[in-house]
């Protein structure tokens, strides 16, 4: 994004700045995130960073059977270096883990901002049944997977519940397998014709984690990570090639031959038995 205002002396160019270090000299927008900005035939141009944006996009594991729609927002905003223990997850981050289990089920993580809000499952609507399931050590967290194809699109510990979404409403268009066909409604009976008739809004089955009680974290009992490896390519916006090279992945220290613990998370380098 760019803006341009009247020459500036009183800043060397580039430099970065907030909103408040501005001259009043200088034509410029509500702003509060750094820029940078540089001459250009005797004005100033801004280069602004972008606002993150929130997007949904679509997920799918290999055969078609597990479907869903993740909201991410990008640019991504680092999170946290170090989140209390005593604190729910409340931020968007992507993270790899070099403990066995994610490490070989090829888990890429992706912890959203709000779970019951950023994840809708359109099917299968009941996973514990229908999903297989893997657990380890505690056997709190399951590792779900497709029963066909054996791709693992989510992680899972808590409660979910199937509700009657609009998916128009949240943006979310065609492209999606939810056995509505492209610009038809269901109305209260089922039928795409009585919705037509009625002019009723397009209602959707999906399962999601329940908002109510639920506090991010495994210490509380609810936990969601999106497998980023299960988003559907050629989706504007959702690049893991960039979120790597823009270091937004975190590298995470697990690995049971650690006898002392984790040695913590750091974003330049995976941790032994671990990978980019």
């Amino acid at each position: 994004m760019l803006l341009q205002g009247r020459v500036c002396t009183s800043f060397p160019a580039p430099l970065a700045f907030e909103q408040e270090a501005l001259s009043p000299d200088c034509i410029f927008c509500s702003w509060t995130r750094t820029s940078q900005h540089f001459q250009v035939d005797g004005s100033i141009v801004f280069a602004m960073d972008e606002q993150p944006v929130r997007r949904p996009y679509r997920g799918s594991c290999h055969c078609g059977a597990t479907q869903y729609i993740v909201f991410l927002s990008f640019p991504h905003a680092q999170p946290p270096a170090r989140v209390p223990r005593a604190d729910a997850r409340t931020h968007q981050d992507f993270y790899r883990c070099n403990c066995t289990t994610c490490h070989k089920a090829g888990i890429f993580h992706m912890r959203l901002a709000s779970a019951p809000e950023d994840f809708l499952l359109l099917k299968p609507l009941d996973p514990y049944n229908d999903l297989g399931d893997y657990t380890v050590y505690e056997k709190d967290l399951h590792f779900l997977f497709c029963k066909s194809c054996g791709m693992r699109c989510f992680t899972f510990m808590g409660k979910g519940e199937v509700a009657d979404v609009d998916l128009p409403a949240l943006g979310i268009g065609a492209g999606t397998d939810s056995g509505v066909e492209e610009g038809e409604t269901r109305g209260k009976d089922g039928s795409t014709a009585a919705a037509a008739a009625a002019g009723e809004k397009n209602m959707t089955k999906v399962w999601r984690p329940k908002k109510d009680g639920w506090v991010e974290g495994k210490k509380f009992g609810s936990y969601l990570s999106v497998n980023g490896y299960s988003v559907d390519a050629g989706q504007d916006g959702f690049d893991l090639r960039e979120i790597t090279e823009k270091k937004w992945v975190g590298y995470c220290d697990w690995l049971e031959l650690h006898s002392e613990g984790s040695q913590g998370t750091r974003h330049d380098r995976p941790w032994e038995g671990g990978a980019y």
